[in-house]
């Protein structure tokens, strides 16, 4: 699809060596070091009204590798076409990388109440395109996607880049939007060996 902007593909094969992981992300390499020999693949989502971030990665036993990251562009029309723009987009990317389950950021405070409304419109269409390709669902506060990856909850969109290029060996930041969507992704990773573990 036109509106769909890929980042470009690395030049070497991006993955995080779980075992050898150092303090990266707060912990992140240790909690899926102890993960069984199952593939999965996780889609991130960073919605928004006219640009919504998306990464993929795939977890085989211990390691985590980079798939894809880019954008969604839904800039151009009425909302109800960008709206229709996200469906369409996030409903090609499961097609493309055939995920197993999907992350997405839950919507943050705004102070202006129709910026969270479309948010969460965006936010909705997403989460139906998924559902309606019988994907699992996860829910993340920025909060705590910042928090599993930089290590603190209060950290800066340039932090959150910075981490997910360490975690995930690139040879460079992605984009805003698919850095957020891509750590999105590396937090439920996170999560769910952390709640395997117990």
């Amino acid at each position: 699809m036109r509106n769909i902007r890929r980042s470009s593909r690395p030049t070497h094969e991006n993955r995080l060596d779980c075992l050898s992981g150092g303090d990266l992300g707060a912990g992140v390499a240790s909690a899926i070091a102890g993960g069984a020999d199952e593939t999965s693949r996780i889609l991130g989502i960073d919605p928004g009204s006219r640009m919504t971030g998306y990464g993929v990665v795939e977890l085989r036993g211990s390691e985590m590798r980079y798939v894809a990251s880019g954008c969604i562009d839904s800039r151009r029309g009425a909302l109800a076409a960008r709206l229709a723009a996200i469906y369409r987009g996030v409903t090609e990317l499961v097609a493309a990388h055939a995920p197993t389950e999907m992350a997405v950021e839950e919507v943050f405070f705004a102070r202006n109440p129709q910026s969270a409304l479309k948010l969460g419109q965006a936010r909705g269409v997403a989460i139906a395109a998924a559902v309606g390709a019988e994907l699992g669902v996860h829910e993340y506060a920025a909060r705590t996607v910042k928090q599993t990856v930089v290590g603190s909850g209060r950290a800066s969109k340039q932090q959150v880049a910075y981490m997910v290029r360490a975690l995930l060996s690139l040879d460079a930041e992605p984009a805003p939007d698919a850095a957020d969507a891509l750590a999105v992704a590396i937090c439920h990773v996170n999560t769910r060996h952390l709640q395997a573990a117990r």
